[in-house]
């Protein structure tokens, strides 16, 4: 399918675990001289990283025939609008732990764990200048904190130009609790920095699981009215 050009989106059937032992073993040569959508998310955003890295075409964070419910899925609708040409522009409510500002760049991102077990790798995304988007699902507190720590050491966050939460979905928690949720996690790894942050944005484990193109220049506003993302056109 990646070689064939009759086919022009490939949308994965679901996530789950794995897809980094497929990665080395990919060959996109054929596939960077006709390039088509890889669509899906969790899982898949190591996939994700290897096309970005290997031959920087975008890629699309998107629900996956194993998430959807029904045809009225605003996540279906709007994996559609994508693969038909259209670029979204969405507008999230205001969330207290949000951090005001204006930022563009590059959209670069996906499932926090899979991220972090990428980083020190050839398919560590570069986040500078980026506006980058994390979600998880099913994660231990603790172990949200030990990633977003991770990704301030190896320099991932730094020189971010914004940062886009999605769903953390179903943490867990230890019998001595954490004493922060995922968002109080996230919003301390970054406060040493001033870029704006939005949270509770709609996509990723979590009802609705709205499409978003990665390898693409966006614009992040955040102010007390909410956040808006809009992508650039070229």
């Amino acid at each position: 399918m990646f070689d064939d050009p009759e086919i022009k989106a490939i949308v994965c059937a679901r996530g789950g675990y794995g897809t980094a032992r497929l990665l080395d073993g990919i060959d996109l040569n054929t596939f960077a001289g006709s390039p088509k959508w890889i669509a899906g998310f969790s899982d898949i955003t190591a996939l994700h990283s290897c096309i970005l890295m290997k031959i920087g075409t975008a890629v699309l964070h998107s629900a996956m025939p194993y998430t959807l419910k029904d045809k009225n899925d605003p996540g279906l609708s709007s994996l559609i609008g994508v693969l038909r040409g259209d670029f979204p522009s969405y507008e999230v409510k205001p969330v207290d732990l949000n951090r005001k500002g204006r930022g563009q760049g590059i959209f670069l991102g996906g499932n926090l764990s899979v991220l972090y077990s990428l980083t020190g790798t050839s398919y560590q995304i570069p986040t500078r200048g980026a506006i980058l988007f994390l979600e998880d699902v099913d994660e231990y507190l603790y172990h949200i904190d030990r990633m977003m720590l991770n990704l301030k050491m190896v320099g991932m966050l730094e020189h971010l130009n914004g940062l886009v939460i999605g769903g953390m979905t179903d943490m867990k928690d230890n019998d001595i609790p954490f004493g922060r949720n995922a968002f109080e996690i996230i919003r301390e790894a970054v406060e040493p920095y001033d870029f704006p942050v939005c949270f509770g944005f709609p996509a990723g484990h979590q009802d609705p699981n709205l499409a978003l193109v990665l390898g693409r220049e966006v614009f992040l506003e955040i102010d007390q009215s909410g956040c808006i993302m809009e992508y650039i056109k070229e």
